[in-house]
């Protein structure tokens, strides 16, 4: 299971990985053809942003070198959690994740064990969002993601029952942070990183 979802994620196919949130649908960051998959798979505008998932801070900034300063002070303090992080892009990268805000890009650090952190371990970085139809409710176990999704993925890595809540996203591209979505992360401790 493990060797047969980083052969597809580095084969540019759709991977589903628990995360420390819910189940995502993951491919390789680095072109924009698979994440054009998980878009149509998902039913999803490629105008929304999707996350890029780093196995650990050090990938992180190899991924994102521009994170530095204020957004490496706060990236360091939250992660690895359950955030989503919204930092400026200067350099445009992955503007196939970045949907219609190329000049910003969400990162997260996931907590993991076991089979997701294997899996992440091996390929280093994944693009990912939930594995749920758009709209839908996010599947906390493989049997509440949507057949039609399964149907199109590569490998399924099951980590049987994962919490269910999804990450906290939290906007620092301004001078002050804007709470996308409340979730699993703490946002008032978040939001007391930069006081």
């Amino acid at each position: 299971m493990i060797e047969t979802a980083v052969d597809a994620l580095n084969g540019g196919k759709i991977v589903v990985l628990p995360t420390d949130t819910v189940y995502g649908l993951c491919v390789s960051p680095y072109r924009e053809e698979p994440a054009q998959k998980v878009f149509e798979l998902k039913g999803r505008a490629d105008q929304q942003p999707i996350a890029l998932i780093a196995g650990d801070l050090e990938m992180l900034f190899e991924c994102v070198p521009e994170l530095r300063g204020r957004s490496g002070t706060i990236a360091r303090e939250l992660l690895p959690g359950p955030y989503t992080l919204v930092f400026p892009n200067p350099a445009g990268r992955y503007r196939w994740l970045t949907g219609d805000r190329s000049a910003t890009i969400g990162v997260r650090v996931p907590i993991l064990e076991g089979y997701g952190r294997q899996v992440l371990d091996r390929v280093g970085a994944v693009a990912a969002t939930s594995a749920n139809l758009h709209g839908g409710p996010d599947p906390r176990t493989v049997a509440e993601i949507p057949q039609e999704v399964l149907d199109g993925v590569a490998e399924v890595v099951d980590a049987g029952e994962l919490p269910g809540i999804p990450s906290t996203v939290i906007d620092f591209t301004s001078g002050h942070p804007v709470v996308l979505r409340e979730g699993a992360g703490d946002v008032e401790r978040a939001l007391t990183v930069l006081a």
